[in-house]
């Protein structure tokens, strides 16, 4: 078997439709996997399942919204048997609403922790029950260095983001004994369609701000969710992947 082989797998990616939920997808294609794609924008994931298909993937979009937890294990259900049940997940959506703690709204608190953290919760517990089963899985959970280190102006995202690290230690803890592993990784600044839009000196400053002098590319966080999603990972739990190009050490 080839390397980091994700041959007869299936991966569940939630917020697939852009960034590192896409790149993770496009990763995971390339290694054999079959796709789930969830995100709440239903045309770009089409776009995405298009081009996947494209190449021999395997692929399933579903429209998931993370902050509307009553639904979720419904349209997690609904997921055809032919992708059943789930071997990978990636929780990875997730959004911001900054703004430092003196005018942040309650609104904007509850609602990142309600999308980013609980939405997480509802589709780990949701989905574990498969993997318990057939005794193997991998859940992957894409924190931030925001997460171990703070930032002003993003108290609700990085409660959120240290809320993940600590929930998937617990139950990387739980799950060990069914051969289910549970890890995290913590990106630092990614080039994204955001960071594409600033300044040059205000992108100079940034990448200088890095020990590596660049910013990550959603391929370098795509390359370290395909480790811990393969076989070769098996024997690393609990773990918490810094990929920030030495930003948080």
């Amino acid at each position: 078997m080839a390397a980091f082989s994700l041959e007869g797998r299936t991966a569940l990616v939630t917020g697939a439709s852009r960034g590192i939920g896409e790149a993770i997808c496009r990763r995971f294609a390339e290694h054999g996997a079959r796709l789930v794609l969830a995100a709440r924008t239903v045309d770009k994931l089409e776009a995405l399942a298009e081009s996947l298909r494209s190449t021999g993937t395997e692929a399933h979009v579903l429209a998931l919204d993370l902050s509307d937890h009553a639904t979720i294990a419904e349209r997690l259900q609904g997921v055809p048997e032919e992708f059943s049940p789930i071997d990978i997940l990636v929780n990875n959506a997730g959004i911001t609403r900054d703004s430092l703690l003196a005018r942040l709204k309650q609104e904007d608190w509850d609602q990142v922790l309600a999308t980013n953290l609980t939405g997480s919760y509802v589709t780990t517990k949701t989905l574990i029950r498969g993997m318990m089963r057939q005794r193997w899985g991998r859940i992957i959970s894409i924190s931030s260095v925001v997460g171990m280190m703070g930032n002003p102006g993003q108290a609700n995202y990085a409660a959120a983001k240290a809320g993940m690290i600590g929930f998937s230690k617990s139950i990387a803890r739980e799950l060990a004994s069914r051969n289910i592993t549970v890890n995290v990784i913590a990106p630092g600044y990614i080039a994204t369609s955001m960071t594409e839009d600033l300044p040059a000196a205000a992108a100079d400053e940034l990448a200088s701000s890095i020990p590596l002098k660049r910013l990550g590319t959603a391929g370098d966080v795509a390359a370290a969710a395909l480790y811990l999603a393969s076989e070769e990972a098996g024997y690393v739990t609990g773990e918490v992947m810094n990929v920030s190009g030495g930003l948080y050490i």
